[in-house]
């Protein structure tokens, strides 16, 4: 107490309440700390809850096992805060100045073990960087591959339907559609109970399986039509080859008049042939058409593939025997023809192989000297015959020409040319 003129006294309150100020002034610098630490880690959990949700990679673990032991040092310093907080009630009426500096010290401590937390918990933050954004881009694809494939089982759906309203029964696709409902389930209950990873595969899955579904319920009329289509154009092929292999015995008859044995005795089997190769293409068509009725696709499209081969086998014999003829004729009337188109495919082929060169080549020039010998002895061999085995001088002047084209097409390729 001091004494003053003009009488009276009164307490000095300056240096007090100046000390529980700054202490004051320390509890709200830490309470602010202590919120700005809390919300970071809430932000940093819900990073790490989203990256351990999509990615289960080394990396991955060792950001959870970081963040755990970062919570560890988070719950010690939250500690120290809220034990210094409750040690000192800075609103007593009775706190003395050095009470009001225990509490200013003990606070500005919390709140710079709160504040140096607080900056390992940004940088550990900033290293999760590229895992994060990995997550993110996962996640921002669940909801949209989930909401694709529901759809597109609907669509499966609606298109099955529309296929069965129009007749066909579509039972295999059916059960393709329904072997999807489980996995719509597992759709249903979420990336929760079976990850993001693989709730997205499942999804993306169901997606391809349903719109193979959809495609091909939506192709199935035009299937059916189509096969319709070859069911009759076949039976008109069939007719159409019958007709045509009763001429083969005329034309026969006419090669064994004019020509000698060896010209016509390998086609002495057609007519037989062909008429049981159509007979066998009847009966698989009867089975096409059976399997057709019952919507069996694939045994149906099977089935007219193999009429198909045995018809184009009998349409290439039946149409031999009439070739044949014509060329016998036309080569026992002229042969200079052919054998003029002979040499000039060789002519040509000699051309190519000297084309830049002063020798020819010897893998081109050897083949090309065989196939003049060769072309020599088919026509020497028509000579001093009654009857020429013209068929054997027509054979020998294919392979000669088919020798010059190789030799030809061996060139261009050497040289770049193409074919």
């Amino acid at each position: 107490m001091m004494a003053f003129a003009g009488g009276g006294t009164r307490r000095w309150f300056g240096r007090g309440e100046s000390q529980r100020a700054e202490a004051q002034a320390a509890k709200d610098a830490a309470a602010a700390a202590f919120y700005e630490l809390d919300t970071a880690q809430r932000d940093l959990r819900i990073s790490i809850e989203t990256i351990t949700a999509v990615d289960d990679s080394p990396g991955a673990r060792r950001a959870a096992e970081g963040y755990a032991q970062l919570g560890q040092r988070i719950d010690e310093v939250s500690r120290t805060y809220i034990a210094a907080v409750d040690a000192h009630d800075l609103d007593r009426d009775d706190l003395d100045g050095a009470a009001a500096s225990r509490a200013r010290a003990d606070l500005a401590r919390a709140k710079d073990e709160l504040t140096a937390v607080g900056k390992e918990l940004e940088r550990f933050a900033q290293g999760l960087g590229p895992l994060l954004q990995t997550a993110e881009t996962q996640l921002a694809r669940l909801a949209p591959a989930v909401e694709r494939a529901r759809q597109a089982l609907l669509a499966a759906t609606q298109a099955l339907d529309a296929v069965r309203a129009g007749g066909l029964k579509a039972d295999d696709l059916a059960a393709r559609l329904a072997a999807l409902s489980p996995e719509l389930t597992k759709l249903n209950q979420g990336a929760g109970q079976h990850g993001v990873q693989e709730t997205i595969q499942r999804a993306d899955d169901v997606l391809r399986r349903a719109e193979a579904v959809r495609s091909e319920a939506e192709r199935l009329p035009e299937k059916a039509a189509e096969i319709d289509k070859r069911l009759v154009s076949l039976r008109t092929r069939a007719q159409a080859i019958t007709t045509r292999a009763g001429n083969v015995d005329p034309v026969l008859s006419e090669l064994r008049r004019r020509y000698s044995a060896a010209c016509w005795q390998d086609l002495q089997q057609v007519p037989q042939q062909a008429a049981d190769a159509v007979r066998q293409a009847e009966v698989k068509l009867r089975e096409a058409q059976g399997a057709r009725d019952e919507q069996r696709w694939a045994d149906a499209t099977s089935l007219l593939a193999t009429v198909r081969a045995l018809l184009n086998t009998t349409d290439e014999a039946v149409s031999a025997a009439g070739d044949r003829l014509r060329r016998l004729d036309e080569v026992s009337f002229d042969r200079k023809r052919e054998v003029e188109r002979t040499r000039f495919a060789i002519r040509d082929a000699q051309r190519l192989a000297m084309a830049g060169r002063s020798t020819p080549d010897p893998r081109h020039a050897r083949p090309l000297d065989e196939a003049v010998a060769r072309l020599e002895r088919a026509e020497a061999g028509l000579e001093g015959s009654r009857h020429p085995d013209w068929w054997h001088f027509l054979t020998e002047t294919d392979a000669v020409r088919e020798t010059a084209a190789r030799v030809v097409q061996a060139i261009r390729e050497e040289r770049g040319g193409g074919s």
